[in-house]
């Protein structure tokens, strides 16, 4: 009977993180009228989840998701709101035979109306068995369940034994009562249950295999079948393991240009004494050009989060800058292109989310229009032009919205919250947000209004004691040819500047040691010295900042935060364009304590990422270059450590139950500054815990909350800011999905987005689910006067 089918035993194995097997996220934007469904593969019959956002709905709206298929519609979701609002839904999918299904997403009100209809793809209900288990992400030395469940779609009873496969990274201990051998008949499912405790970090593969064995035990009074084929399936997925503690990662760059002649470095990497055992992994990566490893990453120059309209802009804005590069030295081939032009259209359309219809951009997409912002967007999109469709009517609204900003003395008029504190310069924040609204129309090459702002800016120049203004304004006076005004202002940043070793580069002041700020002025004093038909001199002069700012690049080729990430790689690909050539090779040896590689760089592979994994993950390490062409190398070293215990500035408690664990923060900064810039607070979720939903709308509600996003086991809070005078107080629920013993801590951490070296972390909840008690601290991380801290507190229900 069964002769038929060409696949009669088929074994799949998916893994999901806390809550389902697989996760659709529809994210349906009611203003915009938009809707966008990532398509997955859905087993039938599984469990899957879907994520809905409604935002900015005008008036009472009702949103329906459908999931309609030939069999059969299902309704998904219901719901009725007037308020913006986030939602999961777990649901089973349907058990049918046509693979393709289609969401529908109907949004009505009574004067709205929009539908939506976007393909899925269900894995059709062949007469299979399957497998799928759940999962958190687990920490080494965590106890879990790993839950599979196995389907028979065939017509007729067969006698089935699932066995994990045996694993170094892992043990896999039977539950008691469980039978792995068992009887399955037509469309019955059956739960079975291994406690799991990894052993290794990193992607562990686990295996299942499931076989339909022979038996002369009767299953439900009828004969049991094997089939003829798919007797036996063996699935092997990833699990993710991590790490406890925080992890830290130290990159080591270098641009070496050897001219014929080699050129050597050295460099001494040290763990510390507490790293997690396993977690260090060290690497070498070289490239022949500087720009090459940001390209790379265009999707994620930095590893932070990206929930508002200015990150949305530092994600689209570097990719401008690397294209033209790119094209300016013939580089840019046809793979190149269309992996950056789909990223600045789906980023171009992100964008217009925060768009105001006066033409003004918004922060979080509500609000007053923002000045800088606006200014930011419009400078992008102008150079985006070369490569996507942009609009030209939206550059035309916000060009006529920030010409409206303009005052009678020249000077712009500042509309909507400035995040970042390095705007607000010392002369005034008028002064520094005019010099870069007026960067942007040159830019543009619109000089209407341009004078008045220019005069403007002009009567500031008696009091340059604001190094990052002045690094501004040499670039405006650059950029507008006044050659008097630029040559004054570069000569005192010249005489303000630091030199280390070859190396050059400014700060905000003497004392000051952020390396984000330090970045983006030493990037607008390399933009102000090559943008007016630079010399040999002024070349030689930039090699030394040059120098300085490849030291500073992540893992990922971007720095410190967003900003100075913009800045800097628009200096960066400015320098590289002018100095760029067509020949010339070099090979890099690496020297390590027990090893030896090395990398070939030439003009076919300039752009080729070379990256090996070092034995040796400390040690003393040489570098020695020949050739004749550049090469860009980083060793890079990661590893975690215990998050901190030393009692520097409090200490809390917190206590742990079965179901669940609402913690208190309270947030306090005492710095030299009135307030910290933008902050973020990011909440790790403990090994199968997950935040309460209705607690996260209360959080959302919650003082000075800009925005809450929820990402993957992270809970991540935009603060607009935190300052001395007012501490705030937020709190979160959390509860428990799965279970999981032997909990281990989870880190949460909060930092100054646009100076990240303004950090605090504590340790979460750890212990059995049964309930602990621990003492807490915190490590408190100084930049020069500025202290950032958060009292955590905790209470179990």
């Amino acid at each position: 009977a069964q002769a038929g089918f060409t696949a009669l035993l088929m074994l799949a194995l998916l893994y999901c993180c806390l809550y389902s097997v697989v996760s659709i996220q529809t994210d349906f934007n009611v203003r915009l009228n938009e809707l966008t469904v990532h398509s997955l593969i859905i087993e039938a019959g599984a469990e899957a989840k879907f994520c809905a956002t409604l935002r900015q709905p005008s008036g009472t709206l009702v949103m329906t998701v459908t999931l309609m298929s030939r069999e059969k519609n299902t309704t998904l979701f219901t719901h009725t709101s007037n308020e913006a609002f986030q939602t999961c839904v777990q649901f089973e999918a349907p058990l049918v035979r046509k693979e393709v299904q289609h969401f529908q997403v109907e949004v009505r009100g009574d004067t709205f109306y929009s539908k939506q209809v976007r393909k899925v793809m269900i894995q059709a209900s062949d007469p299979v068995t399957f497998i799928q288990t759940d999962k958190p992400i687990y920490l080494p030395g965590q106890k879990g369940n790993n839950v599979a469940t196995v389907f028979n779609y065939l017509t007729s009873c067969i006698m089935v034994t699932v066995t994990p496969g045996p694993s170094s990274d892992y043990t896999l201990t039977p539950l008691s009562g469980d039978l792995y051998t068992s009887c399955l008949c037509a469309n019955e499912r059956k739960t079975l249950r291994w406690t799991m405790i990894p052993t290794a970090l990193g992607a562990v593969n686990v295996t299942v295999s499931a076989e339909a064995v022979a038996s002369h035990v009767s299953c439900d009074n009828e004969v049991v079948s094997v089939p003829d084929r798919g007797r036996i399936d063996v699935v092997t997925k990833s699990l993710i393991v991590k790490a406890e503690g925080s992890e830290t990662t130290k990159t080591y760059n270098w641009l070496l240009c050897p001219k014929g002649s080699p050129l050597t470095e050295e460099a001494e990497i040290h763990l510390p004494e507490n790293v997690i055992e396993g977690s260090a992994r060290t690497s070498v990566s070289v490239l022949g050009d500087i720009l090459g490893r940001a390209l790379k990453n265009l999707d994620g120059l930095l590893q932070m989060p990206y929930g508002c309209g200015e990150q949305n802009m530092a994600l689209l804005a570097p990719n401008i800058y690397i294209l033209h590069y790119l094209k300016g030295t013939q580089q840019l081939t046809a793979a190149i292109m269309e992996k950056a032009t789909n990223f600045l259209t789906s980023g171009y359309q992100r964008q217009l989310n925060y768009k105001s219809a006066d033409g003004a951009y918004t922060t979080f997409g509500t609000g007053p229009g923002n000045t800088w912002l606006t200014a930011f967007v419009v400078r992008s999109f102008a150079k985006a032009q070369s490569f996507v469709f942009i609009d030209p009517r939206k550059i035309e609204e916000s060009k006529t919205w920030l010409q409206h900003k303009q005052q009678e003395n020249g000077c712009f008029e500042k509309s909507g919250k400035l995040f970042n504190n390095g705007m607000k310069g010392g002369v005034s924040d008028e002064v520094t947000l005019s010099a870069y609204v007026t960067a942007a129309f040159l830019e543009m090459n619109t000089s209407q209004h341009v004078s008045r702002s220019l005069a403007c800016l002009k009567e500031s120049l008696s009091d340059l004691s604001n190094t990052y203004t002045t690094a501004l304004l040499a670039y405006v006076f650059t950029l507008a040819g006044d050659v008097e005004t630029r040559a004054h202002l570069l000569q005192h940043l010249d005489t303000v500047a630091v030199r280390e070793g070859g190396f050059l580069y400014w700060s905000q002041t003497a004392a000051e040691t952020s390396a984000s700020l330090s970045v983006e002025i030493s990037s607008y004093v390399l933009l102000a010295k090559l943008s007016a038909s630079p010399t040999a001199e002024d070349l030689g002069y930039a090699s030394g900042i040059i120098r300085w700012l490849t030291g500073q690049q992540n893992y990922y080729g971007g720095f410190s935060s967003t900003q100075d990430t913009v800045v800097a790689l628009q200096a960066l690909a400015l320098y590289s364009t002018l100095v760029f050539s067509a020949e010339g090779w070099s090979t890099v040896t690496v020297q390590a304590p027990s090893s030896q590689l090395t990398f070939d760089v030439n003009q076919g592979n300039k752009l080729l990422y070379q990256e090996e994994a070092l034995q040796d993950v400390s040690g003393k390490y040489r570098l020695e270059v020949k050739g004749t062409a550049c090469a860009s190398v980083q060793i890079s070293a990661t590893y975690n450590i215990p998050t901190p215990a030393d009692v520097t500035t409090l200490s809390v408690k917190q206590v742990c139950t079965q179901v669940s664990i609402i913690t208190l923060f309270k947030h306090r900064y005492s710095g030299k500054e009135e307030t910290t810039n933008m902050v973020i607070l990011d909440i790790k979720m403990l090994s199968g815990f997950s935040p309460d939903p209705e607690s996260l709308k209360s959080l959302k509600r919650g003082l000075l909350v800009s925005r809450v996003e929820q990402k993957e086991d992270h809970v991540l809070v935009y603060l607009e800011e935190v300052s001395e005078s007012h501490p705030i107080n937020h709190s979160l629920e959390i509860i428990q999905e799965l279970p999981v013993d032997n909990l281990k801590p989870a880190v949460v951490k909060i930092y100054d987005y646009y100076q990240p070296d303004l950090l605090a972390l504590y340790a979460n909840c750890r212990g059995s689910r049964r309930g602990a008690v621990r003492v807490l601290r915190w490590e408190r991380t100084r930049r020069s006067n500025d202290f950032m801290t958060t009292d955590v507190r905790a209470t179990g229900l």
